[in-house]
């Protein structure tokens, strides 16, 4: 059964890929961009991986549903999906940071375009796994979900929602077999385009905490596997 990686990235995309790919699942890879596939794929083929890349905007539904489906022609009926486009990289949302004091309604429709592909993807793959009675869906997510931190602006907003929607949506699924789950990151991903920016603009962004991704990847199999519980929060500033 195949896991699809929904933002792959090198940081915690690829660090899911390779967690998930290890056991046995075969990996589709999902970003915007090919620029970076050979690396993907011959990296994961050295780890003994099967895995093959796709290219899809998230923001162009359609596109992303064929996509998911050529996958699956591919490799197979989907088991687990992790959606993190956010970890493409950074400026890929044009997501405003406004403080919510001064923000306006448009800025708040900007940031959720965030959400509205999260949800695209579960209503595309959702019927199949209630069908087979098993699936995994993952949902990276920004601390700002859970904890007020003014400096995100906006974007607290759909990080919030994003995460309002998969607890409601893991209450409605999780006796059909299905788990919905959200990884809550708060700090930089080590090997990520994210934290690669922040590291060379150190004067804009000053020191903030690295997360291993191998670390929260291992979570997330924790999570698939026992199926006990649907979030956990990653976080450098506690």
């Amino acid at each position: 059964m195949t896991a699809v990686v929904i933002g792959v990235g090198p940081g915690l995309g690829m660090s899911i890929a390779r967690r998930f790919g290890r056991e046995g699942h075969p990996v589709a890879l999902i970003s915007r961009r090919d620029t970076r596939h050979a690396g993907y794929l011959a990296e994961l083929a050295d780890a003994g991986v099967k895995a093959e890349a796709f290219v899809a905007n998230v923001q162009d539904p359609d596109r992303l549903r064929s996509t998911v489906d050529a996958a699956v022609d591919r490799l197979g009926p989907v088991e687990v999906v992790y959606y993190g486009p956010s970890s493409i990289g950074p400026g890929d949302f044009d997501i405003p940071t406004a403080p919510l004091d001064v923000a306006t309604s448009d800025d708040i429709r900007t940031a959720m375009r965030y959400v509205y592909p999260a949800v695209d993807t579960v209503q595309h793959l959702l019927p199949g796994m209630l069908e087979r009675g098993s699936g995994t869906l993952l949902f990276a997510g920004g601390l700002s979900a859970v904890r007020p931190m003014p400096m995100i602006g906006a974007f607290a907003v759909p990080s919030a929602a994003l995460r309002n929607y998969v607890l409601t949506l893991n209450a409605t699924v999780a006796d059909k077999g299905v788990l919905a789950a959200n990884l809550i990151v708060g700090g930089l991903i080590a090997r990520g385009d994210i934290h690669d920016h922040v590291l060379a603009n150190r004067e804009t962004f000053g020191e903030i905490g690295t997360l291993d991704p191998d670390d929260i990847a291992e979570v997330a199999w924790d999570l698939h596997v026992k199926r006990d519980r649907a979030e956990e929060v990653f976080s450098v500033f506690d």
